[in-house]
């Protein structure tokens, strides 16, 4: 069995994956890969985002992926909310944690969620107070996207993105996280920004969300681990990206960065070998559609040992 994890992976592939591809993965699809995903011992998974039908239809179904989801022991059950009315579905449904998407580009803001930086700071408060009034255990994770760069803006100072975060917990967030969503961050990058992040936020600092566009995501996960970064994103099989960042493609691929961890003796908690066979219920539900990973087609190392540092 995995040791206890001194780190979490957060899988986003049932949110952030599905909704970058244009085919809907059937409900019933979805419920066995979360149970799959499960079952390979992650904790914590973004299993849905409540936005309208008309607008990303592969959401249709979020409360009753969320009621399958809320079935799993241990499981915190999160997902994305773009606004007031989203988070309002989300409580209904019973999610233990919600994300909010905060960008620090004031375009890909306005593209995504059709709100300034600073109207989106004003909508934060407001879902941290229906939190507060209907379901004071729920979490509520700021994460700032587009925190390394933007397709549509290009150079996002960095500044401007530690003084986002500061504002989104003012405003009431648990934590903040920084989001690489258009792949345009490198180590050094990521070193930086997260050592000002904690330093300012200290215990609030969130997860690392890195994509993997530029075959940076593993280098930047690593760099951001190396400055006390705990809590990581991912997407089984590579699955996702922005629908509103030309040109983002590609989380973080759950299986190497996994395996990544593990090999230098960092504990994830995660069945290596069911986290594989989780990318069976992917394949089933969406055939034919592109999946990714390094570690899956190439196979463990032999005499790969879980749990055991390799070198």
């Amino acid at each position: 069995m995995p040791a206890s994890p001194t780190i979490l992976v957060s899988e986003v592939g049932p949110r952030d994956g599905l909704q970058s591809v244009a085919r809907t993965m059937p409900t019933a699809d979805k419920r066995r890969w979360i149970s799959a995903l499960h079952a390979a011992g992650l904790r914590e998974i973004e299993v849905c985002s409540f936005v309208p039908a008309k607008l990303l239809p592969q959401m249709a179904d979020a409360a009753e992926v969320v009621a399958h989801a809320l079935t799993l022991p241990g499981l915190t059950v999160m997902a994305l909310v773009p606004n007031l009315r989203g988070a309002e579905a989300a409580l209904a449904a019973g999610v233990h944690k919600l994300t909010i998407p905060v960008s620090a580009s004031e375009a890909h803001s306005l593209a995504n969620v059709r709100k300034t930086r600073a109207q989106m700071i004003d909508e934060l408060r407001r879902i941290v107070a229906l939190r507060d009034e209907r379901a004071p255990r729920v979490l509520v994770e700021a994460g700032i996207s587009t925190a390394f760069g933007c397709t549509l803006q290009g150079a996002v100072p960095e500044d401007e993105v530690i003084r986002l975060a500061v504002q989104a917990v003012a405003a009431g967030a648990d934590e903040s996280g920084l989001s690489d969503t258009t792949g345009h961050a490198n180590p050094a990058q990521v070193r930086r920004l997260f050592q000002r992040l904690r330093a300012e936020i200290g215990e609030r600092a969130g997860a690392a969300h890195m994509h993997n566009t530029r075959g940076l995501g593993l280098a930047n996960c690593l760099a951001a681990y190396d400055v006390g970064v705990r809590s990581f994103d991912a997407s089984l099989g590579g699955l996702g990206g922005c629908p509103y960042a030309p040109g983002a493609s590609g989380n973080v691929v759950t299986e190497d960065l996994v395996f990544m961890f593990e090999a230098m003796g960092v504990a994830t908690g995660i069945d290596i070998h069911r986290l594989i066979a989780a990318r069976e219920p992917l394949k089933a539900g969406l055939p034919g559609e592109p999946i990714y990973g390094m570690t899956p087609e190439v196979g463990l190392p032999k005499g790969f040992v879980q749990g055991a540092t390799h070198v």
